[in-house]
Formats: C-alpha cells, structure tokens, sequence
C-alpha cells in the first residue's frame, strides 16, 4: 500500500482519462460520458482520492467547509454549544473545523492564521481573548457568539444582562441579602455582572465580586476558588452565590460542602449555562439554561446568510434590526441549590 494520499493525476491515469477530465467530473462541468463519469468514479473509490479542499479555494470554489474557535469543547457549555453549530451546518451541506484556544490569545491567533489560510468559507468565534487585531483584517463571512468584536460583526448570544439578573433576583427572592458574584472576569463588558449590579442596587444590597480568571488551569483553579471564597466570607458574610457558569457553580458546591455549610440552608447556589451535562451531573443545581440550539443555529443562519451575499442584519427579539447582536432569553431553571 502507499504511503502517500492519491492525486488526481493518479484518478486520471487508472481512468484512463487526462486529469483535465477527473476535473470536469468532480465540478459536473461540461458534457461528460456516462462511462467516462462511472470511470472516474470507480478510480476514485479504488484509490480512495479525497479532493484536495485547499486547491478548490484556489480556483475560487468553496471548500465547504466552516471553522468554528471556542475555548475548549472539554466545557460543557462549548461542547454541547459545537454539536448544535455542526448539526446545523451540517444541514446546509456544510463541514466543521473545531478550534480549541484554550484561553490563549496567541493560540487563537493560531488557528486564525490556519483557517484563513485553507480558505474555509466561513467563521464562527466564540473564544473569549481580548484585543486580537487580526480579527480586523478577515475578510470572510464571520459572525462570534457571546462575543462583541465589532459593530459591523454579528454577535448572538443569551441575554446576558436579563438573565445575570434573573439568576439574582432568584437569590433575593429566596432571602439571600448578601448574595456574591463568582465570575471570570469583572467589568462593563461583562454582562452578567451588569444584571446582577442592578438588581441588587435594586433591593438595596452591596455587590460583592470574586473573580477566577477563566484561563486558570486546571489544577490551580479549585484552590484559587477556595481561597478566594474564603477571603471575601472573613470579610463579610455570604449566604448565596451567583457562578457565571455551572463549573464554578459546582466548584462553590464542593467548598460550602468543604467547609460544613448546608446548601441550601446557609448557602443559596445557582449557576449559569444548564447544559446536559450538568444537569445529568448536578440535578439539584439551579441554573440560567441558556438556549444553545437556537444560538447555534441563529449563527449559523447569519453566516450562511453572508457567504450567499446577503449579509442580513440580525434582528432581536423586540424586533430591533438596528443592532449587530442577535439575543434570546435565558431560563431560570429552580434547583434544591437555591431554596428548599
């Protein structure tokens, strides 16, 4: 056997046909035999020829083919969020080139320099890195998810400041008056953190902010958790918790349990995301569960949208088309984490 993949020249010569004509066959151009088409067909599936993608986009032929960069699809939230877009994709016709940065800047620099340069038609970015330039220099369709690049690049996403403060509101209602905000990283553009200040400005309270940088590994990052829990409870008390994904939810489970505090007697917990797999994991855990499939397919509809030239603006819920950000609403998800 070889160890190198089939050329098209290699299709042609066992056709018995100039590759000029395998061409023809694979772009259906021109008028063609039916024996010569079953001819090629027949060299194709004997050598096992894949068509060469990167030498499609060179002739100015669609690849097929989208990329999609996320942080890690190891994360529930990304991992169920990169089925949702390859199922959709994979409807129109489309294949998928999954991208994990890992929370590193360079190395979603990486995979964009990667994906530019085999011509995929098409990105969809949902990694969170800040003040990449490089984005600005695409000129292909691109649409982010949960992701403000630009004004003139579509971003769709969960409702973030309705349902940041949805999920603290719920912790008042259960009559948490020092609720905390976990989250990884705090600021304006953090959504989430917006909806929480308001409602807790709302009933009167003080917001109470510990950040876990989201790029934290692994190993450090429960401890860093921990610590960090600890240090804002000597300062003043905490009797609920507001996690900004469900990881860090189930990580505020295991240092109440670590540190005797009954969930949700002294501790009120809700998280954020509601995967599958969270929910199958942590049943008891109440959430904000985001609408992943309609996220992935509303982006996938936009990019789709722009590779045909249409370049549709999205239109919000409210009916607003004035707006590059697509939104839809989250949905409180009651747990025995946040009341009895």
């Amino acid at each position: 056997m070889s160890s190198r993949e089939p050329t098209l020249a290699d299709v042609a010569q066992l056709a018995g046909v100039s590759p000029t004509t395998v061409s023809r066959v694979l772009n259906n151009r021109g008028y063609l035999s039916e024996k010569t088409k079953r001819g090629v067909a027949d060299a194709i599936a004997t050598l096992g020829y894949r068509p060469n993608s990167l030498a499609r986009a060179l002739h100015g032929k669609s690849t097929q083919t989208v990329g999609l960069i996320v942080p890690a699809v190891s994360l529930p939230f990304f991992g169920e969020l990169a089925v949702e877009v390859e199922n959709a994709l994979a409807e129109a016709g489309y294949r998928i080139l999954i991208c994990n940065s890992m929370g590193r800047a360079e190395r979603e620099r990486e995979y964009l320099s990667l994906l530019v340069g085999n011509r995929v038609d098409g990105i969809i970015s949902g990694a969170h890195n800040e003040g990449l330039n490089e984005y600005d220099t695409i000129r292909m369709p691109l649409v982010t998810i949960d992701r403000e690049l630009s004004p003139s690049i579509p971003n769709v996403r969960c409702a973030n400041r309705d349902a940041g403060a949805m999920a603290t509101r719920a912790l008042i209602e259960a009559g948490r008056r020092h609720p905390l905000l976990l989250t990884s990283r705090s600021g304006p553009r953090n959504l989430r953190e917006v909806g929480y200040r308001a409602e807790v400005a709302r009933a009167g309270l003080e917001p109470r902010i510990v950040t876990v940088p989201f790029d934290t590994p692994i190993p450090q990052r429960f401890a860093l958790v921990q610590g960090s829990l600890d240090e804002a409870r000597a300062q003043a008390p905490i009797d609920g918790v507001f996690a900004t994904d469900d990881l860090a939810a189930a990580e505020v489970l295991e240092w109440a349990r670590s540190r005797n505090l009954s969930v949700p007697g002294d501790l009120s917990v809700i998280g954020f995301d509601g995967t599958e797999t969270m929910r199958r994991a942590l049943p008891h855990l109440a959430t904000i569960r985001q609408p992943i499939e309609q996220i992935a397919r509303a982006a996938v509809d936009i990019l789709l949208g722009q590779m045909r030239g249409a370049l549709p603006r999205p239109i919000d819920e409210a009916g607003d088309n004035s707006s590059p950000t697509l939104e839809f609403a989250g949905t409180l998800v009651q747990g025995r984490s946040l009341s009895l």
